[in-house]
């Protein structure tokens, strides 16, 4: 038996609030909200992150991340919506199963961009490019 929590969610061994499912993804209510009607997306068999999903297995978390944004948007009535998907501990993952959040937003809402926004120099983009090409 697998130990991810996640795993557990798709197996029914934890409940969950579930908002959508197909036959490859599954997607319940965040337990840690960042806003009201915070919904993750995952996919039905475990990857740890977009690194170990196939293609497939990502399509079908991104097409149901859009899926249920829409359910929300129609349901909810958000005046925005925040799609997130982070890999690795240094970018932010804290559970590795794959897994999109949908954060419906509304204009007063508390919640603020992670980063500030700084332009990029020329030599910066061009040694990235650099990179990139090799």
């Amino acid at each position: 038996m697998s130990e991810c929590i996640f795993c557990k969610i798709v197996e029914g061994s934890i409940p969950s609030h579930k908002v959508f499912e197909d036959a490859h993804t599954y997607a319940f209510l965040d337990i840690f909200p960042a806003n009201r009607g915070h919904t993750l997306v995952i996919p039905k068999k475990h990857c740890k992150d977009i690194f170990e999903a196939d293609h497939a297995t990502y399509s079908a978390v991104a097409g149901t991340a859009k899926a249920v944004a829409e359910l929300l948007n129609s349901k909810l009535e958000p005046e925005g919506v925040t799609i997130f998907q982070m890999n690795r501990e240094a970018g932010w993952q804290s559970v590795f199963h794959l897994h999109m959040h949908v954060i419906p937003r509304w204009n007063q809402d508390q919640l603020h961009k992670p980063w500030d926004i700084a332009a990029a120099t020329d030599s910066d983009l061009s040694q990235v490019m650099e990179q990139l090409a090799k």
